[in-house]
């Protein structure tokens, strides 16, 4: 393998040139399990019973809680759209990586590789769109793709109602009105992100997309069955099997802090297929920049912090290792400062 596109073999070659990677971590080498997340039926929610609705929404809450990964199934996306979706998303990604990074293509929003990566565990093979939601119908953003914009409107609003949905009952079970993540959500934060990880014959330690927790209240992820969604589980990483019928739903940074822990934010990557591409689509749920996020209730293990807060913080710890450390979490320290706690 001489090249690839986008030019991940090149940066990472480089990086691998200059460092004495240690790709024989032992968090890597383990044989990893598969796992079966929390199946939850959607359907429950609008049942007649008010027994099976107390059921379906307890499902969630305490998915929530244990694994901070469930897997939801009657959703309200149709199987015809996603294939609609996930065909538009093939087609884009295979214009020339010259075009995809040159074009300005959805915002300008390609994105490949880790350009702050500074050594070989830092980086992630993959390439990916982040559109804001406030740009999904912008025809500017398509270019050619003209069939593309009708497929992400629809798509972007079935996620963000389903996100929606999602968001109100988790807040509601801590005694908390519906209109919380309403109140706090902007459409101006909130983005798609297309991803496409190309086959890696290299080696199987490289990742798709490196450890981290998510920087939003909750994440929806579309995937297909080739698998590679790995998550942190009891102190050891599982590998999570596709469901073809199923979204996977999980918890972010902010509704962790925002729950005072009783949800979990949770340590996940995406490792690599040697003869398999992989896509996927995730919707982040994320807040205002100026929205302050608090724990629901006192005493509260986190003090108050704004999304432009978080963000800065996370960006800062990215720009000095090259990646997400560890969990960010925001506690109480003896001096009320921002504290960030490595889980590795």
């Amino acid at each position: 393998m001489t090249n690839s596109d986008p030019p991940l073999l090149n940066h990472y070659g480089a990086l691998f040139s200059s460092h004495s990677p240690q790709l024989d971590d032992p968090k890597n080498r383990l044989v990893i399990e598969e796992c079966q997340l929390p199946l939850i039926d959607l359907s429950g929610l609008s049942n007649h019973d008010e027994t099976v609705r107390r059921a379906c929404v307890a499902a969630i809450c305490g998915a929530s809680s244990e694994w901070g990964f469930f897997q939801v199934l009657n959703h309200g996306i149709s199987p015809q759209l996603v294939e609609k979706m996930r065909s538009e998303q093939v087609k884009l990604f295979k214009i020339p990586f010259e075009r995809k990074a040159s074009c300005g293509l959805l915002n300008n929003s390609y994105r490949w590789g880790s350009p702050r990566a500074s050594c070989p565990k830092q980086f992630s093979w993959s390439e990916a769109f982040h559109v804001p939601l406030t740009k999904v119908s912008d025809e500017a953003c398509y270019g050619e793709f003209i069939s593309l914009r009708a497929v992400m409107i629809e798509f972007a609003a079935a996620m963000s109602k389903l996100a929606g949905l999602l968001g109100s009952i988790l807040t509601a079970n801590l005694g908390h009105g519906k209109e919380v993540i309403k109140n706090l959500c902007d459409e101006g934060t909130c983005f798609l992100r297309l991803n496409h990880y190309p086959a890696c014959p290299i080696s199987p330690e490289i990742l798709g997309l490196v450890c981290h927790t998510d920087s939003d209240f909750l994440t929806i992820l579309c995937q297909d069955q080739v698998g590679g969604l790995q998550l942190m589980k009891d102190s050891k990483w599982v590998t999570v099997k596709p469901n073809r019928d199923a979204l996977i739903v999980n918890i972010g940074d902010l509704f962790q802090a925002w729950s005072n822990g009783v949800y979990k934010s949770v340590e996940h990557k995406v490792v690599t297929n040697a003869k398999m591409e992989r896509y996927s689509i995730a919707y982040f749920l994320c807040p205002s920049y100026d929205s302050s996020i608090g724990s629901f209730k006192e005493p509260s293990i986190y003090r108050k912090f704004t999304f432009r807060e978080y963000r800065d913080r996370v960006q800062e710890d990215v720009r000095k290792t090259g990646y997400k450390v560890g969990l960010p979490r925001f506690l109480v320290s003896g001096r009320g400062d921002l504290l960030t706690v490595s889980m590795e």
